[in-house]
């Protein structure tokens, strides 16, 4: 997975601390050399690729990487993350808290427009929130504007302020609120879940959409009327190119701009003149997912004995070649929230085996779905299918185009039709995980496991009601030891991202989890 503008899922949005030290940068084969500004051409366009086709593209219906990837080009949230990961304005310019932390009120750009020409109010925050916040509405977003069980008011207090009621204090607020906006002026009335919108959206982003030709690409076009300046690229092009071999091949022929350097042609790549390769460590983390629903998955010991059978270490070793390290938590190592006080299940079959046995599961069979193109992630199903043949459990594999997985998965359904799931979470900077892990988010949102344990609900809510940070961090690592007991997932790998970016592109955001393409407008090709 490239590192993209905006992460969402949750995926997609990011969220506000990140720990004090820096991403770690690793040396490279040859000097990396970027062009001049001076040599940008005001015609140029930049190729991006898509390891799957995009589903949707509105930010308050999506909930993958691919259409998060271009619906970042296309709309603004009220705040955003700089390179130093620091909650800077973006529609709005400033803000103000009330000192019991429950009023919040923003002071809007008044310099905005729509890409329609349509003038950008504060009645169109207004709506997107309540849009989000509307049952009737299929957005996975609405646990980020619900705090205990309460929704937070928001209301237009003139033309260009927004204000945000809030029932108590809530710790990831400011960052939430950098969720893209949508136009009232073209969706009201609508049903937002079948609107044309979705397939042809309107935003205030740096860049228009033109078309999209499923399965084969969507294009983009410069905002000549963008509110942070003229972007120096005259549009976009997003290449859907469903498996990261074929990805490398067009990176190599020009075909393309940027794409994910596997471990296998790591050396190689680096070596190569006319692409530059950037590595960081990210907020991601990949896992196997049982669907807790599954009479397979009920019992603990199923899925602790799992966990013994997976030799993390040799995983790794096989398939990353030093580019990642065994994962245990629902957390990253450079999250500040991080803690690896956790059971970490280490590599021990025969206890694997044991606990089979004692659950009546001596003869378990279970289907691994996989996304296809994503060769790591179907590399180390094959091994793990071997290391749990080991304590005779019996995997098949099946691997499925990317939105066909997602179809299943998130199915608003109970149960959903599979057994396991192997994936990953791009996360945000704020630990808050209450839509990945609350049971109010079954079946509907994040929590297509359906993982239920109370005492998680518990910590969730308060986690994120929480102000104080040394206080939180004491909080998700409870949460991070009440998950990792109970193993709804197994954590498989952090992975190092690198990417590898054709010397033709400047004006990149420095290295680091907020991305190399964060300030898009920014960027230029050369001819």
């Amino acid at each position: 997975m490239t590192i993209l503008k905006k992460i969402f899922v949750l995926l997609i949005v990011v969220l506000v601390f990140l720990a004090g030290c820096a991403p770690k940068q690793y040396s490279a084969a040859k000097p990396i050399k970027l062009p001049n500004p001076s040599q940008a051409d005001p015609n140029g366009k930049l190729i991006f690729s898509l390891l799957g086709e995009v589903s949707i593209l509105n930010p308050i219906l999506s909930s993958d990487s691919a259409s998060s990837a271009v619906e970042g080009t296309i709309f603004s949230g009220l705040t955003k993350i700089n390179e130093n990961l620091e909650v800077i304005p973006d529609l709005a310019e400033s803000w103000e808290v009330s000192e019991d932390g429950k009023v919040w009120t923003f002071d809007l750009r008044k310099d905005v427009q729509w890409h329609d020409g349509q003038a950008f109010t504060a009645e169109d925050v207004v709506f997107t929130f309540n849009s989000i916040l509307d049952p009737k509405v299929n957005s996975v977003r609405r646990s980020n504007f619900m705090i205990e069980g309460q929704p937070i008011v928001f209301k237009a207090v003139d033309r260009y302020t927004v204000q945000a009621i809030l029932p108590k204090p809530f710790a990831p607020f400011l960052v939430q609120v950098g969720m893209s906006v949508i136009p009232k002026h073209i969706l009201k009335g609508q049903d937002i879940n079948r609107s044309a919108f979705n397939r042809s959206p309107i935003g205030t982003g740096p860049f228009k959409f033109k078309e999209w030709v499923t399965g084969d690409h969507l294009t983009l076009v410069r905002n000549e009327d963008y509110y942070l300046g003229k972007p120096k690229l005259a549009g976009i092009i997003y290449k859907i190119i469903p498996d990261e071999n074929a990805q490398l091949v067009a990176l190599e022929a020009g075909e393309i701009d940027d794409a994910g350097i596997p471990p296998k042609d790591y050396k190689r790549m680096k070596a190569k003149e006319g692409i530059n390769v950037f590595e960081t460590d990210v907020l991601l983390y990949t896992y196997l997912g049982f669907n807790l629903a599954n009479p397979k998955f009920k019992d603990v010991r199923v899925r602790q004995a799992l966990a013994y059978a997976t030799n993390k270490e040799q995983l790794v070793r096989l398939i990353f070649k030093g580019l990642a390290s065994p994962a245990y938590a629902p957390s990253a190592p450079i999250s500040w929230a991080y803690s690896d006080d956790v059971e970490k299940y280490e590599y021990n079959p025969e206890k694997a085996k044991r606990l089979l046995k004692e659950a009546g599961a001596e003869n378990l069979e279970f289907t691994l779905l996989v996304n296809q193109g994503n060769k790591e992630r179907e590399k180390a199903a094959v091994v793990l299918q071997q290391q749990y043949k080991k304590v005779g459990v019996k995997v098949k594999i099946r691997v499925m185009e990317w939105s066909a997985l997602l179809k299943i998965i998130n199915a608003a359904k109970d149960p959903k039709d599979f057994d396991a799931v192997m994936i990953a979470w791009s996360l945000g900077l704020d630990p808050d995980a209450y839509s990945i892990w609350h049971s109010s988010q079954y079946p509907s949102g994040l929590n297509f496991i359906k993982y239920n344990n109370p005492e998680a609900d518990r910590l969730l809510e308060l986690g994120r009601t929480t102000m104080d940070k040394k206080k939180r961090k004491e909080i998700y690592a409870k949460l991070w030891q009440v998950i990792t007991q109970d193993q709804p997932y197994i954590f498989l790998w952090y992975p190092k991202a690198v990417s590898g970016i054709r010397d033709r592109v400047g004006g990149l955001s420095k290295p680091g989890p907020a991305g190399l393409f964060l300030n898009l407008e920014k960027v230029f090709v050369t001819k």
